[in-house]
């Protein structure tokens, strides 16, 4: 199959989030399968100099595009883009004209596509940014015969991150009044309701949209499209996170010698001035500071987590509330909180290899992958059941040995205390817990799987449109 591939942003030109992660890594493994992929992304100012650099030498050497991996990247250069220091928000204000910028974007694809004299077979879109897209391949498929054969598939990364704008924006682009969202322009709904099969990062997720607690104000719309909507777990790039050939952290180990784990708890506690004892359970989180991520959870319950007599390290940015809380939680307890404020690749990845036991107590999570990485490094994640975290980790139960983590229901501070309290009472049966992590240390979430899962889905998406795939 010929597929193109758009996101608003892709590792290594600009990144936000695990889009970017996902936006290089499933084209590659999709590539690796034999089909012909192609990504294209807008060019933003913050795309990084090495890119630019790359992008010289490949007008030189007489191509148009950059590549990731073997993969070309296309980039769409508009001035709306251009002169952006981020992609989508500056001083946690959205940019003006991000209606205008990413309606260009997705007008630009049919244009591009003749261009390049390349058709795909599929054009698979990604959160609000290019759901546009979706409304205009079904309306090209009407009057022109080389569209006629293109499929659309529209994966939903985050439903929270809508694209809605006023609805004055309505007459400046003309779009349809079926975009229309509690008075305001949504582009995301595009997307649900012009796809030919819509999907979301894990199976739980797909079913839990459909809802009013998860369903973001577009439930309606996705219950309409149940038969059309689908799951696929993200997959994880094994050769970036490895523990047996990590080079950020101090000492490299596998499932076969866990017993050298050890010496990256000192590092860990070294670094972030806390005792260094391997026999203190460490708690570790990498992630956003924002309630989404459970943080008021942990607010109201730290103190007590800590009276448990364990450390805890957290890596990370956010909302300012959490960030005035963790420095003063720093200063009143500093022999057992480490608390980095900021983004430090090393750092996360030291985290990961040193602490016995990984928090991501979400409100929601569409995916996730810190559980996924906890798991390869042998970090026990402690969860709430929802999202791609219900799909990946099942409760720990002693009597049986079965379970990989440790999980609560309710989203309560006394079901998260709950949870933590069970794992601090099984990990001191030391032979129980080495076993739990070098079982979950060999799980397989590579992105081999997922991608054979989305060929599967590109079918599913040509089937819908009349066209008999391979």
């Amino acid at each position: 199959m010929k597929i193109l591939f758009i996101s608003s942003e892709v590792v290594p030109f600009a990144k936000t989030g695990g889009l970017a992660d996902v936006a290089s890594a499933l084209p590659k493994a999709i590539k690796a399968i034999g089909h012909d992929i192609r990504i294209l992304m807008p060019r933003y100012k913050c795309v990084s100099s090495n890119a630019m650099s790359a992008r010289l030498a490949a007008k030189r050497a007489g191509r148009q595009e950059l590549r990731v991996g073997d993969l070309p990247v296309y980039f769409f250069e508009d001035e709306h883009f251009s002169k952006r220091d981020e992609l989508y928000v500056k001083n946690g204000q959205d940019y003006p004209d991000n209606c205008e910028a990413f309606l260009a974007f997705c007008q630009s694809v049919e244009a591009f596509l003749k261009r390049i004299d390349w058709q795909p077979d599929i054009i698979h879109c990604n959160d609000w940014q290019t759901a546009l897209v979706c409304l205009f391949i079904k309306e090209l498929r009407k009057s022109d015969p080389s569209f006629k054969r293109c499929a659309t598939v529209f994966s939903i990364h985050n439903l929270a991150y809508q694209g809605n704008f006023p609805r004055e924006k309505f007459a400046s682009t003309g779009l349809p009044q079926t975009l229309e969202f509690y008075d305001q322009l949504s582009f995301i709904k595009a997307g649900l309701l012009y796809a030919d099969v819509v999907n979301t990062v894990s199976e739980a997720y797909a079913q839990e949209i459909k809802t009013k607690e998860y369903g973001c104000g577009l439930e309606k719309e996705l219950k309409k499209r149940s038969q059309d909507l689908y799951g696929i777990l993200n997959g994880l790039d094994y050769d970036v996170w490895n523990p047996a050939k990590d080079p950020l952290i101090k000492r490299r180990y596998s499932a076969g010698t866990i017993s050298l784990r050890g010496e990256n708890k000192l590092e860990l506690q070294r670094v972030n001035n806390l005792p260094q004892d391997k026999n203190i359970p460490l708690l570790g989180i990498v992630s956003r500071l924002a309630d989404q991520k459970g943080f008021d959870l942990l607010e109201e319950v730290m103190e007590e987590i800590l009276a448990l007599g364990c450390q805890f390290v957290l890596l990370g940015t956010g909302e300012p509330k959490y960030h005035k809380f963790f420095e003063t939680l720093k200063k009143k307890y500093p022999r057992q909180a480490g608390i980095n404020l900021g983004f430090n690749s090393a750092l996360a990845q030291q985290i990961y290899a040193g602490s016995d036991i990984f928090l991501m107590p979400s409100q929601y999570e569409p995916c996730g992958l810190g559980q996924l990485i906890s798991f390869k490094y042998g970090a026990i994640p402690i969860v709430r059941k929802t999202g791609g975290l219900a799909d990946t980790v099942h409760d720990f139960e002693p009597k049986t040995g079965q379970g990989d983590g440790f999980v609560f229901k309710e989203y309560g501070s006394s079901a998260l205390l709950g949870a933590i309290e069970k794992a601090l009472e099984t990990y001191k049966n030391k032979v129980m817990w080495q076993q739990m992590q070098q079982r979950v240390m060999q799980y397989n979430y590579s992105w081999d799987a997922s991608a054979k899962k989305y060929i599967g889905l590109y079918m599913k998406a040509l089937a819908k449109i009349g066209i008999e795939a391979l």
